[in-house]
């Protein structure tokens, strides 16, 4: 059992921690930082909650958080955590951050990416990546681990496999993403207001992305060229859910037993990645709508012998496998709990 604090739990991301917290079974949550509504129940915020818990929000303290706590979840928008985790880590307490403060090796990517200065670049180096995927034995001993963005998280396990096996041109990667409104977060604007957004597609950041620079700085781990990836989100009409669609150009002839076996090698021990491609029923290929609530990675392919494409399809909850469930998963792994603890449930159907 450990005792666990939430900072920044009053958004959506905090809110879905909030919810697999307390059905964890290997967890005691102690407490919930929200300067806003601090002295407020949590259900009052998250109204899912009501009957599940009496915790109140309690104003940012760090040394009464970091007493009697083992693990800190920060919860924070970009640019926030920073401002405290050296001081938790201090304590002794570790750390599992759901922002893009510590996401990023280079200080020099923080100005390029995200105009900012970092506050802590000593840290970077130490923090941990948190794709369990890709740096499982790292995440173990880890004293601060940064979880990625749910875009990135969608398009770097799609293309892990074939990067590694050095299967397609590492400099014509086209990454098309829709992604749902709660990727924008509980503070609404002009862009996420619903009568703008329903019913629409809107590209936005179509260039320049900021999870570029994860998604290159990963994949460049595993390749054996430096790879270069184009990425253009759109904000669509669903809540929950990212769908990426890559297009990559093989470097020698492929047939879909090729595809299969190296997807199947890559992800033969991984939990929550599962491979659909399907001939029959209405999901033949990975989709969003079905993952709703689940830690789930679903990935699929097709092959396009008009141009030699191969098309790579991953979907995922952004608030889940791109959020808060991947930090549980993290947080499990650095405990030395199953791994699954706390996310076996399957997405919703009909949603």
């Amino acid at each position: 059992m450990i005792r666990v604090t939430v900072l920044g739990g009053s958004g959506y991301v905090g809110g879905e921690l909030l919810r697999l917290l307390l059905a964890h079974p290997e967890v005691e949550l102690k407490n919930v930082v929200s300067r806003t509504h601090a002295g407020k129940y949590l259900f009052k915020i998250h109204p899912n909650l009501r009957g599940r818990t009496q915790l109140r929000f309690t104003p940012l303290d760090i040394t009464a958080i970091t007493q009697d706590c083992d693990l800190i979840f920060t919860a924070t928008p970009h640019g926030s955590a920073m401002n405290y985790i050296p001081q938790i880590l201090q304590q002794g307490v570790r750390v599992v951050d759901m922002s893009a403060d510590y996401r990023l090796k280079s200080p020099q990517d923080y100005v390029a990416w995200y105009g900012w200065e970092h506050k802590s670049p000593a840290l970077l180096a130490e923090a941990v990546y948190g794709l369990p995927e890709l740096h499982r034995e790292k995440i173990k001993n880890a004293r601060l681990v940064a979880c990625p963005g749910c875009m990135a998280a969608a398009t770097i396990l799609a293309l892990a496999p074939p990067i590694k096996y050095d299967l397609i041109e590492e400099k014509r990667v086209v990454v098309d993403l829709k992604i749902g409104s709660s990727g924008a977060g509980a503070q609404p604007t002009p862009a996420s207001h619903h009568p703008e957004r329903a019913g629409g597609v809107r590209p936005y950041k179509v260039v320049g992305h900021r999870h570029i620079a994860e998604v290159e700085q990963e994949l460049n781990l595993l390749g054996s060229k430096p790879v270069t990836v184009s990425f253009t989100p759109h904000a669509v009409d669903m809540v929950r859910g990212i769908m990426a669609t890559a297009h990559t150009f093989p470097l020698r002839p492929l047939a879909l037993p090729d595809v299969w076996k190296v997807y199947r090698d890559y992800y033969s021990k991984e939990r929550f990645i599962r491979l659909v491609k399907d001939r029959e029923g209405v999901y033949q290929l990975p989709n969003p709508k079905i993952l709703a609530g689940s830690n789930y990675c679903d990935i699929g392919f097709e092959l396009d012998p008009h141009i030699n494409r191969l098309l790579i399809f991953s979907a995922l909850d952004n608030l889940m496998k791109g959020a808060a469930g991947q930090g549980i998963q993290c947080m499990n792994i650095m405990s030395g709990f199953n791994e699954a603890a706390g996310l076996g449930e399957p997405g919703i159907h009909p949603v």
